[in-house]
């Protein structure tokens, strides 16, 4: 032996754990008894890890299939995502309702191959491939099925993956059917407060008293009752500040003794928030803004297009009910212009286009620094509700989040392992199962498929790579 060689010193060690090493080696080589002899160290560590969870392997995951299910009149047209898995687990998510599925489709072979666990990676992969309106709900979707999977195969709840949450329930704000008479439609609000509701939105506009003479300016240059028109050469996608529409007093008088009624019937004690004014500009906003300050509106919502910063920031200087827009935003950065700029008193992205979980969270995160509270805009199927449902809870600042479905009877049924029902008295308890914490109820989903869609058919077209996607040389 060479006298020259010393042996290698561990620093680290100490007397305590070269007696645990000690031991361990004896307790291998003898086999040690525990109610019997292990006869191989595959039999210790088969023993000693007999409860760890064995439902996957989260580093040697592999994303192999997307494929929809798109849902009908939940309360729209509604594609449900699935992503598959070589583990054999998957996960669900949504696109926005209205959107197209191909929004998702198309990323499917930027995603074959890839880890699921990642999903921040793979959402910087993908976001490049949303925009502003329904075109964000394809990547949005995705990400959802992508922490529904990240959950899923580390055995814990979504809203765990984003740092925990805030609270144990979340609460719901509830649309209502409308109704021009408003009677008809404080009866209805009234209905919904006593089923438990402890917040409420109304719609009401100048469509409603735009057929009454004397109401509205400008009305016979511009269809008023076409707002949401699909084709953008007709009236109805004329922006607000271009129509030139005004509000008479009379016409003001009208808007007012209908929210007065509402009101009446409903009582104080509940919020009420306020939406679809119609297409009128600045000015007009301000006017009935201020004539509705004495039925404290929780907020009024998209009085215009949300990127028209200045203008908003106009609006909310000159009245004191609270501003809200966002449910058309992608990403976080036209959150950040309206924020830094003060231009509303709330945000309200819609996490099916917004980008998805996380960044919606990060959305609320960066309003809640500034002081701003964050409402979440919803209408889609329980997979996409229980995706706002983690995040909510994970955001501090949140306020409540929407319901359109309520009169939906076969809603809830489209999933299940989840409580029922899932809104309760206002408010949705906060799943403590892995991932979104529901699955699909086969039976009622094939029930309510689009005419023209098959349950999750093979997408085998979508394969392929058809671009050179990096943005950047």
């Amino acid at each position: 032996m060479n006298e020259s060689y010393q042996p290698t010193v561990n620093h680290n060690s100490n007397p305590e754990t070269e007696k645990r090493r000690s031991f361990f080696k004896k307790a291998v080589a003898g086999g040690l008894a525990l109610g019997f002899m292990f006869k191989t160290t595959e039999d210790d560590v088969a023993y000693a890890t007999q409860k760890v969870n064995r439902y996957s392997a989260p580093s040697d995951l592999q994303i192999t299939d997307m494929r929809i299910a798109e849902v009908d009149r939940a309360p729209m047209r509604c594609p449900i995502i699935r992503i598959d898995t070589n583990q054999g687990i998957y996960g669900l998510g949504e696109v926005r309702d209205g959107a197209s599925a191909r929004y998702a489709l198309f990323l499917k072979s930027r995603l074959l191959g890839k880890n699921p666990c990642n999903v921040e990676m793979l959402f910087k992969t993908i976001k490049q491939f949303g925009y502003h309106g329904r075109q964000g709900g394809g990547v949005s979707g995705v990400e959802m099925a992508l922490w529904d999977l990240a959950g899923k195969a580390y055995g814990v709840p979504v809203y765990q993956l984003l740092g925990g949450k805030y609270r144990d329930e979340v609460k719901i704000y509830c649309d209502t059917a409308s109704s021009d008479d408003a009677e008809v439609y404080a009866k209805r609000m009234k209905d919904r407060v006593d089923q438990g509701y402890t917040f409420l939105k109304m719609d009401f506009g100048i469509h409603m008293v735009s057929d009454e003479p004397g109401t509205i300016v400008n009305k016979n240059a511009w269809d008023i009752k076409r707002q949401w028109s699909a084709t953008p050469m007709e009236y109805g996608s004329t922006e607000h500040p271009f129509t030139r529409v005004q509000i008479t007093d009379k016409g003001l008088e009208q808007l007012v003794a209908y929210v007065d009624a509402v009101r009446s019937i409903i009582g104080y004690e509940v919020p009420l928030a306020a939406d679809h004014f119609g297409h009128i500009g600045v000015n007009e906003c301000i006017r009935l803004g201020n004539a509705l300050e004495p039925y404290r509106l929780a907020w009024l919502e998209d009085l215009i297009p949300w990127k028209y910063t200045d203008q908003w920031r106009e609006i909310t200087l000159a009245i004191n009910t609270p501003t809200l827009t966002g449910e058309d935003i992608y990403l976080k950065e036209e959150f950040i212009k309206l924020i830094d700029n003060r231009a509303v008193d709330m945000v309200h992205p819609d996490l099916a286009s917004a980008g998805g979980i996380l960044e919606t969270k990060k959305i609320g995160d960066y309003a809640e620094e500034h002081g701003i509270a964050m409402a979440l805009h919803f209408a889609g199927t329980p997979v996409s509700f229980m995706a706002n449902v983690h995040s909510a809870a994970a955001t501090q600042n949140f306020v409540a989040l929407e319901h359109h479905s309520v009169d939906i009877p076969w809603w809830e049924d489209l999933v299940k392992g989840i409580e029922k029902p899932i809104v309760n008295k206002g408010f949705v308890k906060v799943p403590e199962t892995p991932g979104l914490g529901v699955e699909l109820n086969e039976d009622v989903v094939k029930a309510h498929l689009t005419p023209d869609t098959k349950y999750f058919a093979p997408t085998t077209e979508w394969n392929e790579d058809r671009s050179w996607d990096r943005i950047w040389s």
